[in-house]
C-alpha cells in the first residue's frame, strides 16, 4: 500500500511509525490479550499508558511542577466555554480576534462575562496578527486570550501578548510542538489533538495550578480544571485509544529529537514553500509575511478557474486534502510535524509542473 501525502487541517497526517505501533498493538496490547481500547481504564497497564504520555509531554514542553497537565474531552471547543468558567475571576477578559477560532472563543466567553476585544486584524481579512503596540488591555481582565496560529488564515503571531501579571491564555490547536514554546510565560495553554499530537477526541490542557480552584459555582464538573486535576484527568472514562496514541506520538517525537529537532525541519519545509509561493507569478499567499504560519499555508492560484483542476489533478497525484477553507478558498497545505519534507518537495514539484502547463 502506497501512504498519500496529507495535507489534511486536522484530523491531520499521523507518524507511519506510531500507525505500524498502534497496528501491532490493537490486538493484543502488551500481552493482555485486549486491545487498549478494550481495557479499564482503572487497570494498571492503562494507568501507566495514561502517566507516561503525561510524563512525555512534560519532558518535550519542559513544564514545571507548577503546572497540571491534563487530557480532557470536547475538544478545543469545549475550553472556549471552560476557560471562562474556571479563570474569569474579575467577570471580565481580554481576547484578541484573529479569525474564525478566535471568534468561536469570544462568542462562548460571552456567556460568562464581560468581553473586551483588545485588538482585531478584521480590518485586512485576517491577514496579519495586531502589534502588542496596538492592543488595548484592560487593567482589571482577568486574562488574556489569544490564538498563536490561525489554522484556517494561516496566520501566526511573532510574539505573546502581555499586560503585567495577568495571566495569558493561548489555544495552541495547531502549532503545540510544532516549536519550542517557553510554558512559564503563559497561565493556560490548551490543543485538541487532531492536528499536531494524535487523533481527535481528546484535547490537552496545560494549567497553572494557582489558576485552579475558583471556578463560578456553576461549573459543571466536567469542565472544572481542579476537579480533573484531583481525577487524573478521569473523571469520567477517558478516550483512551487516542490518549494512547498521543503517548506514542511523544514518544515519537522523542526520538525525533525533541521540538528542537522537529522546529528546524518544520522551518525549512515552510521556508521552501514559501519561498516557492514568492517566486512565482502563479500562486501567491495573502498573509503578512512576518505573520505566516509554519503550520498551515493558504495559497491562491492566479485563475480560481483553475482551483477545481488543481485539486483534482493533486488528488490523482496523491497530494490530498489541499482545498483551502469554505471561509476562505483556495488552497492550504498544512504541514505539521507527520508530513514528511519528501511530503513538500512533492507538492512544489507538483505546483511547478501545473504552473508550467496552465501558466
Amino acid at each position: 500500500m502506497t501512504r498519500a501525502y496529507n495535507f489534511s487541517a486536522g484530523p491531520a497526517a499521523l507518524p507511519t511509525e506510531v500507525l505500524e505501533i498502534a497496528q501491532k498493538e490493537l490486538l493484543d496490547f502488551k500481552s493482555t490479550g485486549m486491545s487498549v481500547m478494550e481495557m479499564s481504564h482503572r487497570s494498571t497497564e492503562y494507568v501507566q499508558v495514561a502517566t507516561e504520555a503525561v510524563q512525555d509531554l512534560r519532558d518535550l514542553m519542559n513544564i514545571s511542577d507548577d503546572y497540571e497537565v491534563l487530557f480532557l474531552q470536547g475538544g478545543a471547543t469545549a475550553q472556549f466555554s471552560a476557560i471562562p468558567m474556571n479563570l474569569m475571576h474579575t467577570g471580565k477578559a481580554d481576547y484578541i480576534h484573529t479569525g474564525a477560532w478566535a471568534k468561536k472563543a469570544i462568542a462562548e466567553a460571552k456567556k460568562y462575562g464581560e468581553v473586551n476585544i483588545a485588538g482585531s486584524s478584521e480590518d485586512k481579512n485576517f491577514t496579519y496578527a495586531p502589534a502588542q503596540e496596538e492592543l488595548k488591555l484592560s487593567a482589571d481582565a482577568s486574562y488574556i486570550h489569544y490564538t498563536p496560529n490561525e489554522t484556517i488564515g494561516g496566520v501566526e503571531y511573532d510574539y505573546i501578548p502581555t499586560n503585567g501579571d495577568i495571566p495569558v491564555v493561548a489555544d495552541y490547536s495547531s502549532s503545540i510542538l510544532g516549536h519550542e514554546i517557553d510554558v512559564s510565560k503563559f497561565g493556560l495553554i490548551y490543543a485538541g489533538a487532531q492536528k499536531n499530537i494524535g487523533p481527535s477526541g481528546v484535547c490537552w490542557v496545560i494549567v497553572r495550578k494557582d489558576l485552579m480552584g475558583k471556578s463560578i459555582p456553576t461549573t459543571p464538573s466536567v469542565f472544572d480544571y481542579q476537579k480533573n486535576a484531583d481525577a487524573d484527568s478521569m473523571l469520567n472514562t477517558p478516550p483512551t485509544l487516542a490518549v494512547y496514541l498521543c503517548g506514542q506520538v511523544f514518544k515519537w517525537m522523542k526520538r525525533q529529537g525533541g521540538v528542537k529537532a522537529l522546529q528546524e525541519i518544520n522551518e525549512r519545509k515552510a521556508s521552501k514553500l514559501y519561498g516557492f509561493i514568492d517566486a512565482s507569478d502563479f500562486y501567491a499567499n495573502p498573509v503578512a509575511v512576518n505573520n505566516r504560519s509554519r503550520t498551515n499555508v493558504p495559497f491562491t492560484l492566479a485563475n480560481a478557474e483553475l482551483d477545481k483542476v488543481f485539486l483534482s489533478e493533486a488528488t490523482e497525484a496523491n497530494l490530498l486534502t489541499l482545498k483551502g477553507h469554505r471561509s476562505v478558498g483556495g488552497m492550504r497545505a498544512s504541514i505539521y510535524n507527520a508530513v514528511t519534507e519528501e511530503a513538500v518537495d512533492a507538492l512544489i514539484n507538483f505546483m511547478a509542473d501545473f504552473e508550467k502547463r496552465n501558466g
